[in-house]
């Protein structure tokens, strides 16, 4: 087995996937030492953070010895989130009671391209019970830590994934994204969160079609080059999935290398349910603007024109049905029907919820989803990237979003702060945060850059463009591997 040394642990956080990659074809380095590192920092972080709730090592060590040599993450380190993805002899429990003892089938399509593409997972990270929180505080795991500061949530629901890549665990970790779950987690973190396009990565072969296109697979990672490798690596459907966005013929990693020039920007800085937003918020994105303009391109204000929270109501009606619908999927697996004992009392509310909604009410929500989505393509069309705020607040406390709640509808009015979210899951549009401001008291805030449709190739170049511009690889959490 490898010797793990301090100085190996310092040149492991000291990079990001590809650099480690790099690191191992060059010979100076194996593999196998990569993985060893990312264990013993895992297992010296993780009583901190609770970031990994499932480990699984040796299949890990299996991996990363097999990697393929020309794969371009060979022998990476990597963590699978704990909801959703089929990992052969690594169950999914979705931080849920009832699921914990679900036997796990084969890999899914997408964990097979983790896979090819030289990953090596270890593990799966926390989340919140099924997903339903931005935060990640379930009471089957235990809350997951933020590492630049206790007692603040590092988002949710990739909430572990992005506290294991903020620490330096891991270079990258699987992250899904249903109403911000991908961005949230990114943008509390300090970490680059793409949420790509409708139908970008498929969900063969256990599922087709996932909230009606709402949900999202991809990564959160420290560098943009990380993101649009891994982009490349896992993106593409299968015969039979329902939307099929077309894709650069260079690839993505190449796209993101190439320069961005003279692009039109919308600047959103208007919650569109007229909430508060925050000055270190309004700071972040303004900011970034002005770097925006001083690197050639023009910027001209926007406000997003639609009733977000009708959006949001309907919006989350849809998900309990899905909800609903899913319990009722797995009881074969499970032997028996799902009880008020068994999940979040939210979680319950959801599921009683879908059941009362019966078929021509959810075909109507279904249509007024997909209006609401063309409407906001349409409005953002005349701009290249729309330039929004990730989150409308800070990273928050624990406790702010409660699934002891019973009332459905208000535990989802507490989602305020992901507004500027959800809206982009129901249109389709790919949309990232970026890590482009901490607050006076040294916590990260993300900016949110949204992109046509298909069109994740411009949101890489510029995001590209802004990390070389006001690099944030080495700013790091009190909490991190190699300090």
């Amino acid at each position: 087995m490898a010797i793990v040394t301090e100085a190996l642990i310092r040149d492991y956080a000291a990079r990001d996937g590809l650099g480690l990659a790099e690191w191992v074809r060059s010979g100076a380095v194996s593999a196998a030492e990569l993985v060893e590192t990312a264990i013993t920092v895992i297992d010296r972080l993780n009583p901190q953070l609770n970031a990994v709730t499932r480990k699984a090592y040796d299949i890990g060590r299996d991996l990363a010895a097999r990697a393929p040599a020309g794969a371009p993450f060979a022998g990476v380190p990597f963590l699978m989130k704990d909801l959703a993805s089929q990992w052969q002899d690594v169950p999914a429990s979705w931080s849920c009671a009832y699921f914990r003892d679900l036997p796990a089938g084969g890999d899914s399509e997408l964990t097979r391209r983790i896979k090819r593409a030289g990953l090596a997972p270890l593990g799966r990270s926390n989340v919140p019970e099924i997903g339903w929180c931005i935060s990640t505080e379930p009471k089957l795991y235990g809350r997951t830590n933020n590492p630049w500061r206790e007692g603040v949530t590092p988002g949710g629901s990739s909430g572990g994934s992005a506290s294991a890549v903020a620490a330096r665990m891991v270079p990258l970790a699987e992250a899904t994204d249903g109403a911000g779950s991908i961005r949230v987690p990114a943008s509390n973190c300090g970490l680059v969160g793409l949420k790509p396009s409708r139908g970008r990565i498929t969900f063969a072969p256990d599922a087709v079609d996932v909230w009606y296109g709402g949900v999202y697979s991809l990564c959160v990672s420290r560098t943009v080059r990380d993101t649009a490798a891994y982009l490349d690596a896992v993106a593409g459907g299968t015969p039979g999935d329902p939307y099929t966005p077309q894709a650069p013929a260079e690839g993505w990693a190449a796209a993101a290398r190439q320069p961005a020039k003279g692009l039109r920007i919308g600047l959103v800085t208007r919650a569109p349910d007229g909430g508060p937003v925050h000055p270190e918020v309004l700071s972040a994105v303004h900011g970034t603007a002005r770097l925006l303009e001083g690197l050639g391109h023009a910027v001209e204000e926007h406000e997003l024109d639609f009733d977000a929270l009708r959006a949001w109501s309907v919006y989350t009606d849809m998900a309990a049905v899905q909800t609903a619908g899913m319990f009722a999927a797995l009881e074969p697996q499970v032997g028996r029907p799902v009880t008020p004992a068994d999940v979040a009392p939210v979680v319950w509310a959801a599921i009683e919820r879908g059941r009362s909604i019966g078929g021509i009410r959810h075909a109507d929500d279904i249509e007024a989803l997909r209006r609401f989505g063309r409407v906001l393509v349409g409005q953002l069309l005349p701009f290249d990237a729309v330039l929004t705020p990730a989150l409308t607040q800070p990273p928050r406390p624990f406790g702010q979003w409660d699934m002891t709640m019973t009332d459905y509808d208000a535990y989802n009015a507490l989602w305020s702060d992901a507004v500027f979210m959800f809206p982009f899951n129901l249109s389709g549009l790919p949309a990232v945060s970026l890590p482009m401001h901490w607050t006076l008291d040294g916590l990260p805030v993300g900016v949110q850059l949204v992109g046509r449709t298909g069109d994740e190739a411009t949101l890489l170049r510029l995001a590209t463009q802004l990390e070389t511009a006001q690099p944030w690889i080495d700013r790091r959490p009190p909490v991190c591997a190699g300090t």
